[in-house]
């Protein structure tokens, strides 16, 4: 299937990826940080590298994740989907 990405097509897999992983990591390091598991120094390298590698290892799955919630919540944009509309047809109906 051929997709033709618009402008900002991709933004929203910035915005997952940001997501993810403020949740799943940033998140977990600074509770292991408040309960006193990690020392303020450990944490923030840590979060610092973590900033930085882990959006760059959720690039693609991202990029696919959102792919796929877009194919998932509106099939009718894919040009794959579209059908022609007749002359007394709405493209919102």
């Amino acid at each position: 299937m051929r997709i033709e990405r618009d402008e900002g097509g991709f933004l929203g897999s910035l915005s997952l990826n940001y997501g993810v992983t403020i949740v799943l990591y940033l998140v977990p390091v600074l509770l292991l940080y408040l309960f006193g598991i990690l020392s303020g120094v450990v944490a923030s390298v840590a979060a610092g590298i973590g900033a930085i590698v882990v959006p760059v290892l959720l690039y693609r799955p991202s990029r696919s994740w959102w792919l796929m919630n877009y194919y998932l919540v509106l099939p009718h944009h894919l040009p794959a989907n579209q059908r022609q509309l007749a002359p007394d047809e709405d493209e919102n109906t």
